[in-house]
């Protein structure tokens, strides 16, 4: 019998939709349940799962601690697993679709004895490419992208500091270069008069020299 179940894990959930409403179906120990969804690529998909389990005292299903649920999401075409997680008996679970096409959704429990008898009654409600907003997740996701805006601007502005500081350096290089060329033209060309005016002595001296030689 648990063979016969084994063989046939994989059902029809639901035709690709905005929202699912909830079913319920029947788990065993060791029994695996898996649902087919259809996706498109970067689709958010959210579950909500309760289990309750059968009591013999009770007569009646009702929730029980102990017991957990494994969930596992696999692209049915590469085998990826997208979601593969352990829950309490009554939780959600939540991913995004990577890649388009057929997604297996599995549930199991987390009891293992082949020899046990738990039936187990499991609520499913999965809701497609539409969730509920969160409002208090959305208000500190605004938070964390204003705080890394005021911290990209805070960087912008040292680094206008930084460039502002290295133009004024810079121009005062600038400055100091000009000023040190202009002194050393003008000395150039000082050396250059002085050299003539030298020139012009000595050849003046020189000549007045061969005259008086003359002379005499």
């Amino acid at each position: 019998m648990v063979l016969k179940r084994l063989s046939s894990l994989c059902y029809l959930l639901l035709y690709f939709a905005l929202a699912a409403n909830a079913l319920h179906f029947y788990l065993d120990a060791n029994e695996k349940r898996c649902f087919i969804e259809e996706l498109p690529t970067d689709t958010v998909v959210e579950g909500h799962y309760r289990a309750l389990e059968w009591s013999e005292k009770e007569q009646a299903y009702g929730l029980d601690e102990n017991l957990g649920i494994h969930v596992e999401v696999e692209e049915v075409e590469t085998g990826h697993t997208v979601v593969k997680s352990k829950g309490p008996s009554d939780g959600r679970f939540t991913f995004t679709s990577h890649e388009a096409g057929d997604h297996s959704i599995c549930l199991s429990t987390n009891y293992t004895s082949w020899f046990s008898s738990t039936h187990i009654r499991l609520y499913l409600d999965i809701v497609v490419g539409s969730t509920r907003p969160d409002t208090e997740h959305d208000r500190t996701h605004v938070s964390e992208i204003a705080s890394k805006v005021r911290d990209l601007n805070q960087k912008l502005e040292d680094i206008r500091r930084e460039q502002q500081y290295q133009r004024e350096r810079e121009a005062d290089y600038r400055n100091l270069s000009e000023s040190t060329n202009a002194r050393a033209v003008w000395y150039s060309v000082a050396q250059i008069v002085v050299l003539i005016l030298t020139c012009a002595w000595q050849l003046r001296h020189l000549k007045n020299f061969f005259e008086d030689r003359k002379s005499r």
